[in-house]
């Protein structure tokens, strides 16, 4: 056994210096790799979603590989029937508001963007809305709020997002956010300066034509085209869709030859988000990372791939 030599104060100090600079060159040729990928914008995440810590939120979106992230708030804190008595703040999910998707978007500029968002019964709804447009947020919502599509409290957000020529983005959920996807198409023709992006269980459902049970919010039969979200992508310019969530996965994987089709006719229309809480990015535990893979895989090029998972959402939301 030998005996050890006693380390003297010099060699601690430049064995340790050696190794903080390795981290430093490894951190930064990480920094490189991921800033080297191809770009990927991700238009649908949360801060605080389902309690998720703020250091996971940045670590998940790196893991996935987004280079641009946009957080989309829930409105302020309210106990009305657009929040169903309050049950469903947060956006049904503890998600952060305004100024928290705000303040963190500014801590990582190149990284993240915000959007503005408000209960839209709220006295105040435009008002707060409107701070958050001026001081730059690409996009209104999500609107997640059990409030008629075309009531009068909705079309003054549709009316203040045509004024500031940003998208607004629509959770559909039947009897639950956003009721009367049906009548939709009025608001489309109402307002055709504004472009609308379709999001969540109904809005997904319906790419069927035989979705007939509205209440069946993740349908897992073979699909047949012609549903009125397939309409409304085809037959209106100002219509978009969300591709993130279990419903926007479950679009895909139900029926993957429909989806190939599905993708190659709609793909200056389609949009990646993630949407999900998890705290790893990556793997099956990973609803966002799944989306990715299904994009890629079912994409009838690249061309097409790269439209729906950047080039799509840059130009819509000019970042």
């Amino acid at each position: 056994m030998c005996k050890t030599q006693p380390i003297s104060r010099r060699d601690f100090i430049i064995g340790t210096s050696t190794l903080l600079l390795g981290n430093a060159l490894a951190s930064h040729a990480g920094e490189s790799s991921f800033q080297d990928k191809e770009p990927i914008i991700d238009i649908h995440q949360h801060t605080n979603y389902a309690g998720r810590p703020q250091e996971q939120l940045l670590a998940h979106q790196r893991a996935m590989g987004i280079t641009k992230t946009i957080l989309l708030p829930a409105g302020t804190p309210s106990f009305g029937l657009s929040t169903h008595k309050g049950t469903t703040n947060g956006l049904q999910a503890k998600c952060g508001v305004n100024s928290v998707c705000y303040d963190f978007a500014k801590s990582y500029p190149s990284e993240f963007t915000f959007g503005a968002n408000e209960v839209p019964d709220l006295p105040d709804a435009t008002k707060e809305i409107e701070k958050y447009l001026k001081l730059g947020a690409p996009v209104i919502g999500e609107l997640k709020f059990g409030v008629d599509c075309d009531s009068k409290e909705m079309q003054r957000i549709y009316k203040l997002a045509e004024h500031y020529n940003v998208p607004v983005l629509m959770h559909w959920q039947f009897q639950m956010f956003n009721y009367n996807f049906e009548r939709f198409p009025k608001m489309l023709e109402k307002y055709p300066k504004v472009n609308f992006i379709g999001h969540a269980q109904t809005w997904w459902a319906n790419i069927d034509k035989n979705h007939t049970d509205q209440s069946i919010l993740y349908p897992k039969t073979k699909v047949t085209k012609g549903g009125l979200t397939d309409k409304l992508l085809s037959d209106y310019p100002n219509m978009y869709g969300d591709m993130s969530a279990g419903s926007g996965l479950l679009s895909m994987t139900r029926d993957e030859e429909h989806a190939r089709d599905f993708i190659k006719r709609h793909q200056d229309k389609l949009l990646y988000g993630s949407d999900c809480d998890d705290s790893v990015g990556h793997g099956e535990k990973c609803q966002g990372a799944q989306t990715l893979i299904e994009i890629r895989k079912l994409a009838p090029d690249k061309k097409a791939e790269r439209k729906i998972l950047y080039e799509n959402a840059k130009k819509l939301f000019r970042l």
